[in-house]
This record gives structure tokens, C-alpha cells and sequence, in this order.
């Protein structure tokens, strides 16, 4: 991160990007996230996270804290506070529910001129906002990023920090079906985790266990049903519900080679 803040004036390059990284050392994965991308394993079947994605629903707390501990950081424009609605200033003086960096759940609260500010964490799901901006609050770059039509930066609420999660691959005997699955949020935005595993079994087992082609092809797979058919309606999945619309990037990882097969 402090490489692309130094190269990003030498090079004329602005933007930033999430990352998810899987490093094999010593019979070991290390998987490390820092944005809104995913990774799984699928052994025998079963499903294990191998990463959690950083939203500002999911950061909310960490996002708060800091704005209530820097307040400077929300020039005059927004609140650390979040309220289940925008509130309107004929509400003054009303009791409305609201929560702060403490809290996990919700309690009432006079509003006050303060809180009539945009909140710093606006939406739900992928709807949810950072300043009404961006929608992930970990990854690189992205150090001249600024709230639309003000001065206001937000680069200190994004962590480059991943979170790392380890699996012992000397733990297991794992066969030629068991994978690793690192995908972007195009693919999870429309496909969950057992959809994944689905699509992973369906195809591996229509390929001989030594094809090495054969991991390639669930990539194209899990792409080619996430992003669905083009229709008059745009994209759409089989179910008729959009298909995805953002960028679908899928890594297939084997655990196992043809001799470990049981």
C-alpha cells in the first residue's frame, strides 16, 4: 500500500483494489483478505470459509470508533452515528433509535442538530456505503479518493491490513475433488457458498480424476453461470433474477493429485 502511494505521482496511476491471496508454504495455505472477495474449501463436501469479506456493515464498529475518535476525519458534512433511516429536521427533538461504535444492538436517542448530518456507514448489504462512496473498507490504494464534491478523504477509514486464516493441508488426506476456490464479488454476489460447491462437484465428476483441465473448466463454470445469459432484461440466471454485474474472477485450487484418490 505505501508502494502505490509512492508510485501513484512518479506514475500518474490513482485507483486502488481489493486483494485476496493464498501463499502454500510448509504444507500449509495462508489465505489473507483485505477486501470483499472470497475464498473456500471444499473437502469431501463440506464447505469451510477461508476468508470473510470487509463492508461497512461488516466494519461498522471499527468505522465508527475511528470517526468518533478523529472526529476531524468527517469534516462538517457527516455523523459517526447510524440511525435505521435518514433523519428529517421536523424529527428534532424526537426519540429516534440509533447506534454508536459501542453498540451491537440499538437504544433511543433525543435527536439533535448533529444528527440531522449524512451518516458515515449509509445502506444495507451491497447497497452500503463508506461517506456514500465506496462499498468496501479494506484493500490498496485509493489514496486520493474523496467524498463527490468535497474535500473530504477517505483513505483513513480503509485498512490495507488482511485478515490471514491458515489450513493444514498434512491435517487431511484429500483427494483430486478437493479444492480451493478464490473468487471475486462478482461470483458471491449471486452465488453462495452451496450453490459453489454445486457447480465444483457437478463438473469435476464429469472429467477423469488425473485431467488437469478439469479445475479449469469449474472456473469457466462458476463465470459463465454467475454472469448468466444476455436477455432483453439484461443478464439474467436461470431463476430469471439478474445475473451479476460486476467483474467475475475465479481461481480453482486442487488440494489433491491423482494419488491421493480413496
Amino acid at each position: 500500500d505505501d508502494q502505490i502511494e509512492q508510485e501513484r505521482a512518479s506514475q500518474c496511476i490513482s485507483g486502488g483494489c481489493c486483494a485476496l491471496a493464498a501463499v502454500y508454504l510448509m504444507g500449509k495455505f495462508y489465505v489473507a483478505n483485505a477486501g470483499d472477495s472470497r475464498a473456500i474449501i471444499i473437502r469431501n463436501g463440506e464447505i469451510i470459509p477461508m476468508s470473510r469479506e470487509f463492508t461497512p456493515e461488516t466494519e461498522r464498529q471499527r468505522l465508527q470508533f475511528l470517526a468518533f475518535l478523529r472526529p476531524e476525519l468527517l469534516g462538517k458534512e457527516f455523523t459517526h452515528l447510524e440511525f435505521p433511516r435518514r433523519i428529517q429536521p421536523k424529527e428534532l427533538g424526537k426519540k429516534m433509535l440509533y447506534r454508536d461504535q459501542s453498540m451491537n444492538g440499538w437504544a433511543y436517542k433525543k435527536i439533535e442538530e448533529d444528527d440531522l448530518k449524512f451518516p458515515l456507514i449509509y445502506g444495507e448489504g451491497k447497497k452500503a456505503r463508506v461517506m456514500a462512496t465506496i462499498g468496501v473498507t479494506r484493500g490498496l490504494g485509493d489514496h486520493d479518493l474523496k467524498v463527490f464534491s468535497s474535500n473530504i478523504h477517505i483513505k483513513p477509514f480503509l485498512s490495507c491490513f488482511p485478515e490471514v486464516r491458515v489450513y493444514d493441508l498434512t491435517q487431511y488426506e484429500h483427494c483430486p475433488d478437493d479444492v480451493l476456490v478464490l473468487g471475486t464479488d462478482g461470483l458471491w454476489d449471486v452465488t453462495n457458498d452451496k450453490e459453489v460447491a454445486s457447480v465444483v462437484m457437478e463438473v469435476l465428476t464429469s472429467y477423469e480424476p488425473n485431467d488437469p483441465c478439469r479445475y479449469t473448466m469449474v472456473a469457466q463454470e462458476l463465470v459463465v453461470r454467475s454472469r448468466g445469459v444476455l436477455k432483453e432484461r439484461g443478464w439474467r440466471l436461470p431463476n430469471d433474477k439478474l445475473g451479476s454485474g460486476d467483474d467475475i474472477s475465479v481461481f480453482v485450487i486442487p488440494l489433491g493429485g491423482p494419488g491421493n484418490y480413496t
